[in-house]
Order: structure tokens, then sequence, then C-alpha cells
């Protein structure tokens, strides 16, 4: 099969329970695009994270060939060195890559990790880990000017979503995703382009700003609070804005809605460090007075057995020796203790006494090739409805909200995808898919053979 242009709409975060079942209704543009087309749950990546899923969705490839585990790594065999991947931490290429190989040009705006901008056949504007807009965002360098006189202001890249300030915060939202949608508009209207692709941060800031405020299965939901609808509100929104996208790039585009992975309700955050110190792996000097992080701790590494980070899901380094400056496991129980711990971690239950459905991986196990500065263990707490707390200090291990600012959602393993012909060449339907087929697809639709090494298959059924 072989399209004419391809648009790719990326929604963060937005999960099949709210845009194929809650709010279809509410959605005219993607209820449309439904109809005439075929659409289902997209299973993400291991994380489900916005980075690594991003990028796993553009190359094909998994995170453990990336490289990318998350935002915030470690660099292996040291206790505090830490760094931000970002474009540069790619190493295989996208599928943006291999079109203007082919002389074909793209157009990617916002697509994670997209700072600092690439060079690419067409062009490119970073995404939401840009610092400011006073760096060099775009590519080529004289298009962020242009942006800049059509938005009338410096483009923003993203909100402080974790505030209780969250009237100001909505204003802010909804402002960030005016500016998008006018950069986009005009990218789509006045650039050549076979191939666009964005994505809309929005969505997920909204999830984890406003979502105790809108489901009642939420713990700390409280009816008829003042942000009840913000959530619908905000995904009206977004599809009006589609809506106005879509008739300025004409009824000759194939249309891909996609998102990296789905989000549900936080219930509650697991303090995995006070647990480590509790079951005698990690050992610190000194008790904390406050709330602290790790890092700001005086560990007694000599004894230290194991560590963990925080986040939507944790990440347990062994102290391993000849690898960490002091370690302390002997690389040949190395094995034999990482399955201890698992097995431990699998026994927690939650505060009212309930085995937490709790999955521990390997990165062998998720991955058929590791490489890069990877966990030893990653660990969905209660198939990751519970957050990972890498502070200390709280006098608890069950946190009912976030220990690092305001955030009441969490992600799921399931986000969505909508492939929608104007030609009615692709037949209807639903069925669920994986992040892996979104690349295979693509090619596909540009009528060219997926590259070696790609996982999945396309989506594509040509009538």
């Amino acid at each position: 099969m072989r399209s004419n242009r391809v648009l790719v709409i990326g929604l963060d975060c937005a999960p099949p329970e709210l845009v194929f079942e809650r709010f279809r209704d509410s959605l005219p543009t993607i209820s449309s695009l439904m109809d005439g087309g075929f659409y289902g749950s997209l299973e993400s990546c291991h994380p489900p994270i916005t980075i690594p899923a991003w990028i796993v969705m553009a190359t094909g490839r998994e995170p453990g060939e990336l490289g990318m585990y998350g935002f915030r790594h470690r660099k292996l065999g040291s206790y505090d060195e830490t760094y931000i991947v970002n474009s540069h931490s790619v190493k295989y290429p996208a599928v943006w890559d291999e079109l203007s190989k082919r002389g074909m040009r793209s157009c990617i705006v916002s697509v994670p990790p997209g700072y600092p901008p690439k060079p690419v056949k067409g062009c490119w504007v970073s995404c939401f880990i840009t610092p400011s807009a006073d760096k060099q965002y775009t590519y080529p360098s004289l298009l962020r000017f242009e942006i800049e006189r059509v938005i009338g202001e410096k483009y923003v890249f993203d909100v402080e979503f974790r505030t209780e300030q969250r009237k100001r915060l909505l204003r802010e939202l909804y402002h960030m995703t005016d500016l998008h949608f006018k950069a986009i508009n005009h990218l789509a209207s006045r650039k050549k382009w076979d191939f666009f692709m964005f994505v809309e941060i929005g969505v997920d800031r909204v999830h984890h700003a406003f979502w105790k405020f809108f489901d009642p299965t939420h713990h700390l939901y409280t009816p008829g609070n003042e942000f009840e609808h913000v959530i619908e509100d905000y995904y009206k929104y977004v599809d009006q804005k589609i809506a106005e996208l879509l008739k300025v790039v004409g009824k000759d585009v194939l249309i891909l809605v996609v998102s990296d992975h789905g989000a549900k309700g936080m219930r509650g955050a697991f303090c995995v460090n006070e647990w480590l110190i509790e079951k005698g792996y990690l050992v610190i000097k000194h008790k904390p007075g406050g709330v602290v992080d790790l890092e700001k701790l005086s560990v007694d590494w000599d004894r230290t057995k194991a560590w963990g980070w925080g986040g939507y899901y944790a990440r347990i380094f062994i102290n391993v020796r000849g690898r960490e400056p002091r370690g302390v496991i002997d690389p040949s129980s190395y094995e034999s203790f990482r399955e201890e711990l698992a097995d431990e971690l699998r026994k927690i239950d939650d505060p009212s006494g309930r085995r937490m459905e709790t999955k521990v991986y390997k990165p062998e196990q998720l991955y058929s090739t590791v490489s890069g500065d990877y966990p030893d263990l990653l660990v969905y707490f209660d198939d990751l409805y519970w957050r990972s707390a890498g502070t200390l200090g709280h006098g608890t291990m069950y946190l009912p909200e976030n220990d690092i600012g305001p955030d009441d959602a969490v992600h799921s393993m399931h986000g969505v995808y909508i492939l929608h012909d104007p030609e009615g060449r692709i037949s209807q339907g639903r069925r669920s898919a994986s992040i892996y087929d979104i690349a295979p697809t693509l090619f596909e639709l540009f009528g060219l053979e997926k590259p070696i090494g790609l996982r999945g298959r396309s989506l594509v059924e040509a009538v």
C-alpha cells in the first residue's frame, strides 16, 4: 500500500477506557475516525513510560536495544552519577530517518526525546525535555523565529503539573495546547511533507493533575468538586483542535492516532527504600530528620546490598562487587541474590493486608538485547497502581499521594491507536495491537519494506 501522505497524531497517555468508552460521545472528530477506520488498544513497551515509549514506537526497537529505561538513568558503576536521555541517545534510525534516505520529507513536532533538534529532511520542533525556548529547539534553526512570529510569543514546551495551584495550571495547560496547535497548523499548511508526526503532552499532564477529581474509584475523589469535568472538557478541546487540523491537511492524508501508554488512578506510593532498609538490604548511618532523597543520606555502602529509585515503576540496583565502587554482593552470588530480592518484593502487601499484584522483571526477561545503564530489577507495584517513592523519612511505607508533588494518576500498559484512510482502502473494526506494530505499519503505508530487526507486524489490511 502506498499513501500520499501520513499524519500521526500523538496523544500522550490517552487510555482506551476514556477515548473509546467514557468520552467517545463527546469526541466527534476522534469518533468519526474510529467509525471510518480500525482501532483498538495499543500495548505499550516495558516500562510504559513516555521515554522510552515514543521512540520505541518510532524505531520499532525495544528499550533494551535503545538502552532507555526512563528519563533519568544511573551511570553504571556509580552511586550518584545520573543523566537524562535526549535525542542524541537514540542510536537506531526512526521512521523519519528512513524516509529521509528515500527523499521523502518529514515534519516532527514534540516527539520525545526530541531535544536537541536533529537534522531531518523537512523540519523538527523539539519536545517537553527542552530546557527553555531560549535554547535552539528547531531544525532548521531559523524555523524557531518563524514559529514565534506565528504564535506571537515564545514557544511553550510543558507546564508544571505537580502543583496545588490547579486553576493556574489549567490556564497554562490550555494556553500551551493552543500554541502547540497554532504551530502545528502552520507547519502542516505551509511546509512540504510526506510524513507529519506530533505529540501533545497536555493529555498526560491533565491526567496527572486532575485524575482524582473525576474518577469515582480514586481514594481521594470527592463528588461534585469544581474540577470534576476538567479532563473531559480538555479532551473535547483537543478533539476540536484535531478537527481544525484535519481541515488544514485536507482529505488525501491517511490519519493515525496513537498514544504511548494509558493511565489509571494511583492508589498510593510505596516507599521502596524504607522497605529495603527494614529488610536489611539498604543500610544508612543516620535516620533522616525529615523527608529526604536517598542521595542526601549517608549510606553505608560497605553493608548495603541494594537500593531503589522512585517513579511510576521502581528501578532496583544491586551493589555488586567489582561493578560498584564499594560493592558487597559477589558476582557468583548475584543471580541467587537477585532471585531472593525479587521473591521478597512479590510478597509485599498493601496497607489493608492484601497481597499486591506486584510484577518483578529482570531486564533480560523483557528484552532480547540489554544495553545501556539498565537496572537489575524493574518493579511494577500492584500492577503499576502504586507508584514507587524513592524518598525516605515519611514514617510509613505507604503514602496516600505522590511523594514529590501532587500527582494522582499512574501509567497503564495500554494506550490507543486509530488508523483512518479517507479513501476507504483499509478495513474497519476493532482489534488490539502492540506499540511495536506502529513502525512496520508506517513503512507499509509508504510502500516500503520494514528494516531488518524490527519487532511487530503491519496493521494494514488493504481492501
